[in-house]
Formats: structure tokens, C-alpha cells, sequence
């Protein structure tokens, strides 16, 4: 028996439906004293939908008397829960009926997506680190993402890569609103662990009603007041002493892959954590007005050792706390008002200490790391209207509003950093680096903040066996003074050495290096170091200034329609329409990027009720996904950006490292003169240069077919094929010498245009032939048609697939135990990650080096980053004893792809100047996923104590996890040089948790 339900992709609701006699009444009605009634249609079926998550009474009244009664019935967000009736006369001869819900029907038939429902009782149990990605991981093809991009978020988290999507391709949501990092995407605002009510993980096939993700969405719903008061909290603490080792990293020999020197000691890098939560809530007015609030406090301190290329020990202390308020307000039945506010805040502190690698100890204080301040704080309401029993209106309306502060505690002015100081002349150094104690380069602007508006309306009425949503979804963000520049305290620049090697070779450019049949001395170039004093062994140094500081924002609007048709009691399909548009704005409020022309994203699915008793269901979905381009594109692609170099030879170094008899080196900007080979000379970037014209959004079609089916009546089990094809991405070029050579072909005299105008990152479709406008020095644009093979050289088009099976089993609680495990088969090839490239840790969103120039995309079709070909995940908990409780979480995973860059090609060139950026080494062409790195295996146990002389309200648990301390490595070096293969990450060592808390 099937029934539709208006369920959002990231709601907050649930709801019920079933079968009784046709005429008579339903009610529900919630511990909150939330009632509505509906009627029972004439093929005997009724839907109570968009309901509050919480414990309801179901009620069947036959003339104005109760006659059966369901109890305890907990909804699930996004679900439909079944509670059918026999008929009314039936039930009216056994006078009042009374039944106790145990637990959730097996399979929600209504249900035509991938998600996976994370209740807090089951939070309660499972050994996990206290995060929504860690909770996101138990779900199946979802995979850790690559340790470089930890700590990047507005909450500091790791990350997490759903299906082969990059891990900026997610959406986070906290009661319905959007709370993802406006930024670059990197994670988003998270609930408290204990305010989590329930988390929905979905990676693929939700409605229309809502978008914005081409990967996954963690969406949580946090805990409300009742009409009964509770309180409570908890203590957890993990310490240094009962925690493994972290395993220490060495080279590798080329030769013959042996260990070779120690890199990074990383035995005494650990950390311990404290947390605190307490949470209150309950009824303001009986029935009428309840509250919730909640509290976290974790603090984290330990040490960090660098590597042996950065001896020093740095001692590190993080707070980070959080909090979470609920109120809702039961207006009257037909309307109820909500109110959230949720808040991060992440703060560090460190300080720095010499390290010594001989002895492994620490030495003398030598300054303070860079403190931060980073967070975000929501406010959202959401207003519902039950304005028929057949017509819902649902409003949303709330603002994020985030903070990025840095400083140095001690910062010295006088000090200017020095990049690389390893290449200065041995000649002037006596061999050994001079360095001083000047750590800060780059730092944000104390000003930075962001918000996020989110605005959605959505509307629902059921017509018949028809039930049609429409409604509007509406996102502004702004990113205020983004970006970063040197210290305003301090001199403004950098100093950067190079080895250049070849005294008579010009740094940039030069004779022979113009495309065609062009002059050399239109394009960019700076001389050769053998032509001025002091370069005759091929030494320079240069100043480096840098700053990439705007204020910008994207418009984010969308429209949908869909229709769930309940065609009979077996079969419901779900059509659905969304319309999508995105405009990027610079700093002068220009659009960059206008993507308003229709963004159609159809969206179809289909539940079949094979048994039409919710035992055995067929389901499908198939649908397109766009994706708008963050806040942080700009700061590079349209805004003011600095980027300049000012090149000199030198005859001496001071005590300092600062480089003494200076003599500018010649440039095509002139002597001396500060020199940007991509333009950027702080100048706003005209918004008609900085992509091609009719750029298109990124957008996915993914296909989903499979099956849930009870075995038995404790058990279920199924399985799920997944497709997904990312059609189009954007990304940048870098290509300027083949649009001008293109340009001379064309006949176009190089005396009107400026070549170092043409931006050294322009935003393209990659695979697409583009038209791009040059600015003429006469004003208007030239239109410069550039064919993708042709023109460009590429020998292919964007690739990302992603095809997986995944089977599972599962047992559901049962008041003594609950279980499942899954196994997914996979592959995600290709020859883009997506918005970020993970194998070598690079966060410029959509701007990565893929497509730059078309040698970095050589032999590039292969395993993607993100790829987990097996796994095998399990987890659940079991009553032992009346005060017991002990669970488990087992993840079997086989390893990620590894990558071997080098220099292009049989000879070992390098045409765009990328160094080891090019997919070959030692002369040979190598295929991203040629080799992997190894299976990881994570055993997580604890266990739980609630006395009965405590009525159960105190608990004391222990969690051990990763039980064999299994730390295999999970990403090397990719680079084709002394370092490769060294160690990046490996999985985390195992660590001991303790916990107390109180639940009254």
C-alpha cells in the first residue's frame, strides 16, 4: 500500500498516512499538544504531512469517539510513517483499542531517494568522533576527504566527499536553513552534538524543492521543548596518555621504494579534549510556547612537530563552543511558528619552540603562531500553515552571519619574511641559509565577515490522488574584505630567493618564446640574471607583493514545481521542475558571471509497493543537479587582486636574510618595475575579460534504480545501483600565448590591445570551444573564437563518472539490538576531481591547475581522488543487560588512487612553466589510480552504564576508538622529487573516551 507525502530534501518535518474506512476521522496529536484531523478519502487512504519531528498519538474517531489508538509513533524527517487501521466497524466491536508503536515500519514506500537517518538515540550509542561528518560517514559511498583540506570550513571540521563529488560540492543545513561555507564550500555551520535530534545524510535523488549540491547534504534537525521539562549534561574527556603514537613519516627511495631519512616526527604531535554540553528544555505555556537550549565547550591542547624542513614544536590550544536555541510556538492548531539560532565559534592560539631532530626535543620559545577567530552565528524562522486539511504553506526566512579575524601576538615589523631562503647563493651565505624569525607572509583582513540570506517559500495541495509543491528558494551571500594581504604593520612585501640555474636564460619569456610569427616583446618577459651585476651564476631574488582583497557576493534564485501522483495504491511517481539562476558579483557590484537564462533541472522518480504492504518496494529516481560557483571565485577572477614580483640580482645578504646591493634585472614593464605575468597590478578586473562568453553553470545527471525488501519480520535488505555524470564544470585557463597567437592568425594588429592585459586566469567550461573579448587600447572588445583541440591543443574533454552498487542489511531496533552493513562497489575516473584538486591539496576553487594549459591534461583520464573502489561499513549496538549497552562501528575501506607528477614528457620539459604539474615521470605518461595506497581498517567499540539506582538518568561510557590502532597511510606526495611518496596523512591512532552525563 502506497501513499504520497510531501517530504523536502532538506526538510524538517515528516509525516503519516495509511489506510482506514473511507469516511471517518484521523487525528494525531504530539507531546507538544500540536492536534490535526484529517479525513479519510474514499479509497480508503488519508496523509497528514509536513508534521513537527517528534512522538505522536494516532487516533481513529468514529462519530466523534475514539475507537483505535496507535501510541508512541516517531517520525523520521523526510519520511513517511505508516499507521493503518483495521476497518471502523472491526475496530468499533473491540471497543477502544490501544497499541504501543515499537518502532518505524521497515520500509518508507513513499521514499524515492538515497538518504540515510541518524536518530540521537542512535548518537547515544555508536562510537564516533563528535561530528555531522563523522555521523555522515556510517552512510554508504561516502568517503573521507583528503586530510590537506581539514580545517578549512568556518567550523575547522574535516571534510567529506560524497559519491566521487569534490568535497566542496556539499550543502549543510540546520532546521531547514542553508548553513554551508559561503566562502569556498568547505563544510558548514553544525548543531551541537547533543542538540542533534536527528541527521539526514542523502547523496542523490531528492526533489525539486531544492538543489545547490552536486555531491551530498548533511541535514540536521535539532531538538525542541516539550510539555514536559528535561535537562542534562555531559562530561567526556580524552587524554594524551592513553593515546597511541602517531606513526612517523620518512622518504621514500626512488630506486627501489625503501625507507629512506625521517621527514616529519610526528610521536609526540598529540592532542587531549575536554567537552562540555548541557542542554534545558520544555513548556513556556502548556501546549502553547516550549523552548530548547543548548551548550558545548570543547577544548582541544596538545603539540604539533613540523618537519625536518620546519624544525620547530609548536604547542597548541583550540576552543571551540557552540551553541543552539529552539523556540516554537503553537499559534493555533491550523498554525505554528519556529524559531532557531544556532553558533560555531573556533578560536586558536599557539606558540612556537625550536625542535631538535637529533636529540627529539623540544628548545627554546621563539615566538607566537598566528591566532584566529573564526564562526558563524544563525537565525532562522519558519512559519506553517495548515490552511486546509489540503493546502500547507511553509515560509523560511533567516541570516548566518560569519567572522574571520587573524593576528600575531608579537608580530615584528621590522621583519620581512623571507620565501626560500634555501636558494639564496652559497657564495654570500657561507653555505648555510640566513633566516630570521619573521613566520607571518599573508595574513586576512581583520574586517573579514560574510552572510548568508536564505529565503524559501513553499506551498502544498493535495488534489485527488495528486499532491502538487511549488515555491521559491532564494540564497544572497556576501563575502565582505575577503582575502589576504601582508601584515599593514609591516613592509608590505616579501622577499623570495631563486636558483634560476641558467645565468643567459630569460626568467619569463624572451627570444623564441612567442607564439607564431608574434614578437617576443609584446608579450611579458623578464630578462636573464648573466646580464647584470651580480647574476653571473644565476642567482636573483625578487619583492613580492601580494593582496587579493574584495568584497563580493552571489545571487543565488530558484523555482520549482513537482508533482507527487499516487497513481493507485501500489504506484507513486514524483515529476518534478526546478529552475536555477546565479549571478556572481565583483567588488563594484557587477556581475561577472550572469547564469540567469533557464537552468532547467527536471527531477523524476517513482516508488513501487510490490506487496502493497510496505514489505517490498522497487524504487527509482533520475535528475540534474547545478551548482553556483562561492563567494571566494572573485577575489581572483574579478576583483583588484595584486600580484607582482620586482626582480633584482644581488652582491650580498645581512643578518637578517635580507638581500643587500641590489640591481634591478629588465622587464617588459621596465627596469625595476613591479612585473605580474597574469596583470595583476591591483587594477579592478573589467567583468567582460574574466570568462568566456556564455559561460554555462556546473550541472550533474544522476540515475538511481534499486530495492528494499523485508526478510522476515526483523530484517530488511536491498540494493542500489547509482549513476552520475558531471556534464559541464567551470574551471580556468591560463593560456594567454595561444588566444594571442590566435589573434595574429586572425589578422589582428598586436599595437591595438595590451597582451599583458589578458588575464592569466580566465573562467571557462573545460572541453567547450569559448569566445573570448580582449579589451582594445581604443576601447570596445575584440571577440577572439578559440577552438578547444584546434586552438588549445587539448586532446580531450571533461570526464567525471561515477557508477556504484551498493548492498545492505539491516535490523532495526528492536528494544534489544539494531544493525546494519553495507557494501558499496565503486569507481569515480575521470580527469577532474570537480572544484578542487585533492592530490595535491588545492583549495582555489573552480580556478584549480587542471586546464590551464592542455600539457598539464596529458594522460590525466584515470582514478579520481576521491575513489573508494571496495567498502564495507558496519555498525550497531546491543543491550547486553538492563544497564548495559554496548556498540560498535567497523569501516573497511580499500585505498585511495595515488598520482605521480613530474616534468612533461620523454625529455622532462616545461612548456607552461608548472614545474612538476604533468602526467608523466621519469619520461613516462602515468595514469591518475596507477597505484593505491593501502586498505584502511577502523574498529571503533564502547560501551555504556545507566544504573537502575540512578533510574537510568546517569550513564557512564568508554569508547575506544580505532581498537588495533591500524595508521595506514591515506595520501602521499605526488610530486616527481626527493619527496615523493612521503606521507601526507594517515588515519588517526587510537585514543580512549571517557564519558559521564545526566538526563532528567
Amino acid at each position: 500500500m502506497g501513499m504520497a507525502g510531501v517530504a523536502f530534501g532538506q526538510s524538517t518535518t515528516g509525516g503519516i498516512f495509511g489506510q482506514a474506512e473511507a469516511g471517518e476521522t484521523v487525528s494525531v496529536s504530539n507531546t507538544t499538544g500540536l492536534t490535526r484531523q484529517v479525513q479519510v478519502d474514499d479509497s480508503g487512504r488519508y496523509r497528514i504531512g509536513n508534521l513537527p519531528l517528534g512522538t505522536y498519538t494516532v487516533s481513529l474517531q468514529k462519530g466523534g469517539t475514539t475507537v483505535d489508538t496507535r501510541k508512541d509513533v516517531n517520525l523520521t524527517v523526510n519520511s513517511n510513517t505508516e499507521v493503518s487501521f483495521a476497518s471502523a466497524a472491526h475496530a468499533a466491536s473491540l471497543s477502544a483499542v490501544t497499541v504501543t508503536a515499537n518502532s518505524l515500519p521497515s520500509i518508507d514506500v513513499s521514499g524515492v531517494d538515497s538518504r540515510t537517518v541518524i536518530t540521537s538515540q542512535q548518537l547515544a550509542r555508536l562510537p564516533l568522533a563528535r561530528s555531522a561528518e563523522a555521523i555522515a560517514l556510517l552512510a554508504p559511498g561516502v568517503v573521507a576527504g583528503s586530510g590537506l583540506f581539514n580545517g578549512l570550513g568556518p567550523s575547522g571540521g574535516n571534510v567529506v566527499s560524497f559519491s566521487g563529488s569534490s568535497v566542496t560540492e556539499n550543502a549543510y543545513y540546520i532546521n531547514g536553513f542553508n548553513t554551508t561555507d559561503p566562502l569556498s564550500g568547505f563544510g558548514g555551520i553544525t548543531l551541537p552534538y547533543g542538540a542533534i535530534d536527528q541527521q539526514e545524510i542523502i547523496s542523490g535523488g531528492y526533489g525539486a524543492a531544492y538543489g545547490r549540491s552536486d555531491g551530498g547534504v548533511i541535514n540536521q534537525v535539532g531538538k525542541r521543548g516539550t510539555n514536559e521539562w528535561h535537562f542534562g549534561g555531559q562530561v567526556q574527556w580524552t587524554p594524551t596518555d592513553l593515546k597511541s603514537d602517531p606513526v612517523n613519516y620518512f622518504l621514500v627511495n626512488k630506486k627501489d621504494n625503501s625507507q629512506g631519512k625521517m621527514y616529519r616526527y610526528n610521536n609526540d604531535s598529540k592532542t587531549s579534549t575536554t567537552t562540555y554540553d548541557a542542554y534545558v528544555g520544555g513548556p513556556l505555556i502548556k501546549d502553547k510556547l516550549f523552548f530548547f537550549a543548548a551548550v558545548e565547550a570543547e577544548r582541544v591542547a596538545g603539540k604539533s612537530v613540523g618537519s625536518i624542513a620546519a624544525p620547530q614544536d609548536t604547542h597548541t590550544t583550540f576552543s571551540n563552543p557552540k551553541w543552539y536555541g529552539k523556540l516554537d510556538w503553537n499559534i493555533t492548531d491550523s498554525n505554528i511558528f519556529e524559531l532557531t539560532t544556532a553558533s560555531n565559534k573556533s578560536s586558536y592560539r599557539g606558540s612556537l619552540h625550536n625542535f631538535s631532530y637529533a636529540t627529539k626535543t623540544d628548545g627554546a620559545f621563539t615566538g607566537y603562531d598566528t591566532s584566529t577567530k573564526t564562526g558563524a552565528d544563525v537565525y532562522s524562522g519558519k512559519f506553517t500553515s495548515y490552511i486546509t486539511d489540503d493546502l500547507t504553506l511553509t515560509a523560511l526566512y533567516g541570516k548566518m552571519k560569519g567572522t574571520y579575524y587573524s593576528n600575531t601576538p608579537g608580530f615584528d615589523p621590522t621583519l620581512i619574511h623571507l620565501f626560500t631562503p634555501d636558494q639564496q647563493n652559497p657564495a654570500l651565505n657561507g653555505g648555510n641559509p640566513i633566516t630570521n624569525s619573521q613566520n607571518i607572509s599573508t595574513v586576512n583582513l581583520p574586517s573579514h565577515k560574510s552572510t548568508n540570506t536564505n529565503l524559501r517559500i513553499d506551498l502544498s495541495y493535495k488534489l485527488g490522488s495528486h499532491t502538487l509543491t511549488a515555491g521559491l528558494d532564494n540564497q544572497d551571500v556576501k563575502n565582505i574584505d575577503g582575502g589576504t594581504q601582508f601584515p599593514a604593520s609591516g613592509a608590505g612585501y616579501a622577499w623570495e630567493y631563486t636558483n634560476f640555474g641558467d645565468p643567459n636564460g630569460y626568467i619569463v619569456g624572451g627570444p623564441g618564446t612567442a607564439p607564431g610569427t608574434a614578437d617576443w616583446h609584446n608579450f611579458p618577459w623578464v630578462a636573464n640574471t648573466g646580464a647584470t651585476p651580480g647574476g653571473a651564476t644565476g642567482y636573483y631574488v625578487d619583492r613580492y607583493r601580494y593582496h587579493d582583497n574584495a568584497s563580493v557576493r552571489v545571487a543565488q534564485r530558484a523555482q520549482y514545481i513537482q508533482d507527487d501522483w499516487q497513481i493507485n495504491d501500489r504506484w507513486l511517481v514524483k515529476l518534478g521542475l526546478r529552475n536555477d539562476q546565479f549571478t556572481n558579483y565583483n567588488a563594484a557590484g557587477q556581475p561577472y558571471l550572469r547564469l540567469t537564462k533557464p537552468q532547467w533541472a527536471p527531477r523524476v522518480g517513482f516508488s513501487w509497493d510490490v506487496n502493497g504492504d510496505s514489505s517490498f518496494k522497487v524504487y527509482g529516481n533520475a535528475g540534474r543537479y547545478y551548482l553556483a560557483l562561492p563567494t571566494s571565485v572573485a577575489l581572483r577572477s574579478a576583483g583588484s587582486s595584486l600580484y607582482t614580483r620586482e626582480y633584482y640580482t644581488y652582491t650580498g645578504i645581512d643578518s637578517n636574510g635580507v638581500p643587500t646591493g641590489l640591481t634591478p634585472i629588465a622587464t617588459s614593464q621596465g627596469l625595476g618595475a613591479p612585473f605580474s605575468a597574469n596583470g595583476e597590478y591591483g587594477q579592478p578586473r573589467d567583468p567582460k575579460v574574466g570568462a568566456a562568453q556564455g559561460l554555462k553553470s556546473e550541472y550533474q545527471d544522476e540515475y538511481i534504480l534499486g530495492f528494499d525488501k523485508k526478510l522476515g519480520d526483523s530484517w530488511v535488505y536491498g540494493a542500489k545501483a547509482t549513476y552520475r555524470n558531471l556534464r559541464n564544470a567551470i574551471d580556468d585557463i591560463s593560456d594567454v600565448s595561444s588566444i594571442i597567437n590566435k589573434m595574429n592568425n586572425m589578422g589582428i594588429d598586436p599595437n591595438t590591445y595590451d597582451p599583458s592585459a589578458i588575464p592569466g586566469s580566465i573562467l571557462i567550461n573545460p572541453g567547450k570551444n569559448a569566445t573570448f573579448s580582449i579589451a582594445k587600447l581604443a576601447g570596445g572588445y575584440y571577440n577572439v573564437p578559440m577552438d578547444w583541440k584546434k586552438d588549445f591543443g587539448f586532446d580531450q574533454g571533461l570526464k567525471r563518472k561515477y557508477y556504484a552498487l551498493n548492498l545492505f542489511l539491516e535490523h532495526p531496533f528492536d528494544g534489544k539490538w539494531f544493525g546494519r552493513v553495507d557494501y558499496v562497489w565503486s569507481r569515480s575516473y575521470g580527469n577532474s576531481e570537480g572544484q578542487v584538486k585533492s592530490d595535491i591539496g588545492q583549495t582555489d576553487v573552480s580556478a584549480t591547475s587542471d586546464w590551464d594549459y592542455s600539457q598539464l591534461m596529458v594522460s590525466s583520464n584515470g582514478q579520481l581522488s576521491n575513489d573508494r573502489t571496495h567498502q564495507i561499513k558496519a555498525y550497531g549496538s546491543y543491550q547486553v543487560a538492563p544497564e548495559w549497552m554496548v556498540s560498535g562501528n567497523l569501516a573497511i575501506l580499500s585505498g585511495s588512487p595515488k598520482e605521480c607528477l613530474g616534468l612533461y614528457g620523454p625529455l622532462g620539459t616545461d612548456p607552461a612553466g608548472y614545474g612538476t604539474n604533468y602526467h608523466f615521470c621519469n619520461g613516462q605518461p602515468v595514469i591518475p589510480g596507477f597505484k593505491h595506497n593501502p586498505w584502511t581498517y577502523l574498529l571503533s567499540l564502547s560501551a555504556e552504564y545507566r544504573p537502575e539506582w540512578a533510574d537510568k538518568k546517569l550513564g557512564f561510557n568508554v569508547m575506544v576508538y580505532n581498537v588495533f590502532n591500524k595508521q595506514a597511510i591515506t595520501q602521499t606526495y605526488a610530486h616527481y622529487t626527493s619527496s615523493y611518496q612521503r606521507p601526507y596523512t594517515s588515519q588517526t591512532p587510537r585514543y580512549v573516551r571517557f564519558g559521564v552525563n545526566y538526563d532528567f
